[in-house]
């Protein structure tokens, strides 16, 4: 062992909390002794110990109060009973209560260290094996597309174990792009059905005839077109996983059809008296919430019962942004492919991305990398090749509020500056009756200057108004200098 372990010893009796301190300690263990069981449970909620070293019965309870208490905090912490009052029955209740072990008093200090180290070895290589596990298994859902290291992805994880163990039908659901065919996908490759087809079908944009057609089949002449028998997907997907996405999008007459299916295991074609048996696992998946439209009545709630006796709940990306550096890393590395040097992300592009909320979710990202990888050099993906609303959101954003802002007050609409001074200039000689001496006067200008601006928007003033001398426009001059 690299480092020394860390037991906490608990006995009310000072001699037996010096004897395994110094025992232990010579051992090679770095020991806390307390003298009560409440003592320890605080102890150990405050400090990760090895393996804990309890009497039995001490005055403020028993060390099996003790082992309920602290397995609750850490359930494969080695805990071994050591008592003076053994019996077969105290035995039992401490096996039974979680304990690692009972030992009798008096024993043999050696004797207990070399049981500590078993269990401790023991418990160490089963963390080892787990985590070698638990790495197999993200290697093997990042084969497949999925990935991440958050504890909602790591929670996914453990649901998409338990599916695969069983036959039962599955719900996933989550917001679009979050990755629910990937989902599904993993449950079959990792159940036994894994040899076997796996169907998907997209629900919606179907009409009944044909959404049953496809997963039951027809036979010759069941409706116009239908020119040969034709198996359904449900025959087609026989000993694997059927697929079915946007489950919401169909209708309360196709999913009593479903149900049927689902209830009996036997499908019959469209237009067919008989039925055929089917050993198929269905995988269905929703981005409405089935819950919901339960509730409002707009789906059935025997068949969502049905579907959901396994439901995978995908976090939607901004839930879990931790993960967006990693997936993009992921989505490069499969870009790559073989070719030398693998792409790779500048530090300013990588932090573009995680600070995007990505209201499209994973879809969003591979698109965004996707484009990315079409404009890079020199296989780097800098800030530039990322998407405008991605690597500026907020240049993006203020635009977006200004053509808001436009559409709501019609700017566009508004005349320009110019015509304004056209208007303006019109109705000052329309007020003077289009006399210019003294139209300059009103607008503060000059005369040759309000003449020019006649003449620049071609206005149109009354000549009997233009008799005015060269010394009243010298005058005006030296009155506006």
């Amino acid at each position: 062992m690299s480092e020394s372990p860390q037991i906490l010893v608990a006995d009310d009796e000072r001699s037996i909390r010096l004897a395994l301190e110094a025992g232990l300690a010579v051992s090679g263990f770095r020991v806390t002794c307390v003298r009560s069981g409440r003592e320890a449970i605080v102890a150990a909620r405050a400090q990760t110990f090895d393996a804990v070293v309890c009497d039995v019965f001490m005055p403020d309870g028993d060390g099996l109060e003790v082992v309920r208490e602290l397995r609750s905090t850490a359930p494969a912490t080695p805990i071994i009973l050591i008592t003076a009052q053994g019996s077969l029955e105290l035995a039992v209740r401490a096996k039974s209560g979680g304990a690692s072990d009972i030992i009798a008093k008096p024993f043999e200090v050696e004797a207990l260290a070399a049981l500590l180290r078993r269990y401790i070895a023991a418990g160490r290589e089963a963390e080892a094996a787990s985590a070698l596990a638990e790495q197999s298994l993200f290697d093997e859902l990042s084969e497949s597309g999925l990935v991440g290291r958050s504890a909602a992805m790591v929670a996914v994880y453990k649901l998409i174990a338990h599916a695969a163990d069983t036959d039962a039908t599955a719900l996933v659901t989550g917001e679009s792009g979050t990755g629910k065919e990937l989902v599904a996908r993993a449950i079959h490759n990792f159940s036994a059905r894994a040899r076997k087809p796996f169907v998907a079908v997209n629900c919606s944009g179907l009409t009944d005839t044909l959404l049953e057609s496809e997963l039951f089949g027809h036979v010759k002449g069941a409706f116009t077109g239908a020119n040969t028998d034709r198996a359904g997907l449900f025959e087609a997907a026989d000993g694997g996983t059927l697929f079915l996405d946007e489950l919401a999008s169909t209708s309360a007459a196709f999913q009593a059809s479903l149900l049927r299916a689902l209830q009996s295991g036997e499908v019959r074609r469209v237009g067919s008296t008989q039925t055929r048996r089917v050993d198929v696992r269905v995988i269905g998946a929703s981005n409405a919430p089935l819950r919901r439209m339960v509730e409002a009545g707009s789906f059935r709630p025997d068949l969502f019962y049905r579907l959901s006796v396994l439901t995978v709940d995908l976090p939607p990306l901004r839930d879990r942004a931790g993960d967006i550096e990693l997936l993009a890393h992921h989505f490069l590395r499969r870009a790559s492919g073989d070719r030398p040097p693998p792409l790779r992300l500048t530090q300013e592009a990588a932090d573009a991305l995680c600070a995007y909320h990505f209201p499209g979710n994973v879809r969003e990202l591979e698109n965004a990398l996707t484009r990315a990888v079409a404009l890079s050099s020199n296989r780097l993906i800098t800030l530039d090749c990322l998407p405008p609303h991605i690597a500026c959101p907020h240049a993006t954003e203020d635009a977006k509020v200004s053509g808001d802002i436009r559409r709501q007050i019609n700017v566009d609409d508004w005349p320009t500056m110019d015509e304004l001074q056209r208007r303006y200039l019109q109705l000052a000689l329309d007020n003077v009756e289009g006399n210019r001496r003294r139209a300059a006067a009103v607008l503060g200008l000059t005369r040759r200057t309000v003449q020019r601006l006649i003449a620049k928007y071609q206005l149109a003033a009354p000549a009997d108004n233009e008799a005015e001398t060269d010394a009243d426009e010298e005058f005006e001059e030296g009155e506006n200098q």
